[in-house]
């Protein structure tokens, strides 16, 4: 189970490492092209049922730390979705890649 720190304001978001692997490409991409975007997820640990919802932004620090040494394969097909799905909503959900 990797993680993914923004901005260090927060505890970190667990992600399991095939998942971050193909965010990775995501948000980098994203970020890349200066494109800011939502994205939303459900934090470990609240009890509420609540959901996390942050502004990505290029200027903000991300840290991106894998559990294991060897990155997961990349399903193209899996990150296409991922961008189109993006793209569409404006956010990106964390609890709704697969």
């Amino acid at each position: 189970m990797g993680t993914l720190e923004y901005n260090s304001s927060r505890p970190p978001i667990k992600v399991d490492d095939d998942t971050l692997a193909h965010l990775k490409i995501v948000i980098g991409t994203k970020l890349r092209r200066h494109e800011s975007f939502m994205m939303t997820w459900l934090p470990e640990g609240e009890g509420d049922g609540g959901r996390m919802t942050i502004w990505m932004n290029p200027s903000i620090p991300l840290i991106l730390s894998f559990d294991g040494s060897t990155m997961p394969m990349i399903d193209s097909k899996r990150v296409e979705a991922m961008m189109e799905n993006l793209s569409a909503r404006g956010e990106l959900v964390l609890d709704q890649l697969s």
